[in-house]
């Protein structure tokens, strides 16, 4: 009788143990098909945002992308003073401009005293506790893209310079 009742707890285990495997199983897979309709629609909808929203916008940044990189360099770079924190700081930025064709690097530099003003502007306008981090600097750069692309949107009559880029950043 100790025989038959030992076995029958084998045996009634087993299912349990096979109820526990299904159950594993299928919520690893509604995980699974989770996962990738979640990847499929943040990977697809970009593209079908961007398609949908300012369509002639995006054609336009699209038919922009396809042409090649251009970066016009600014002669010298832009020396100010800035002050903080009881002492004045002198600052050093080389800066490059990036454009797409080499009709727009030509159109930049023949501007170039216009825009040296827009970027002498905006940094003698900056702060130095905001330039001691990265995330100033950022900012720093994103504003004066902003301000070039204002200060030739009306002499050109559309946006040429698609990124300011910091080649040389000194701060004493």
């Amino acid at each position: 009788m100790a025989e038959e009742e030992s076995l029958e707890l084998e045996v009634s285990d087993e299912p349990k143990s096979k109820k526990k495997l299904i159950l594993f199983g299928s919520i690893a897979a509604v995980l699974i098909v989770i996962i990738a309709a979640t990847l499929w629609l943040l990977l697809s909808g970009d593209e079908t945002a961007a398609e949908n929203s300012g369509g002639e916008a995006v054609a336009e940044v699209k038919a922009s992308d396809k042409r090649e990189a251009f970066y016009a360099a600014m002669p010298r770079p832009f020396l100010f003073n800035l002050p903080g924190n009881g002492r004045t700081r002198l600052v050093e930025i080389k800066v490059q401009l990036m454009v797409r064709g080499k009709d727009d690097d030509v159109l930049i530099k023949k501007h170039i005293p216009l825009i040296e003003d827009a970027l002498l502007t905006t940094f003698s306008g900056a702060d130095v506790q905001k330039l001691s981090t990265l995330a100033g600097k950022d900012e720093l750069r994103l504003l004066a893209l902003l301000n070039v692309q204002n200060t030739l949107q009306p002499i050109i009559g559309r946006k040429v310079v698609e990124k300011v880029l910091f080649t040389g950043f000194v701060m004493q």
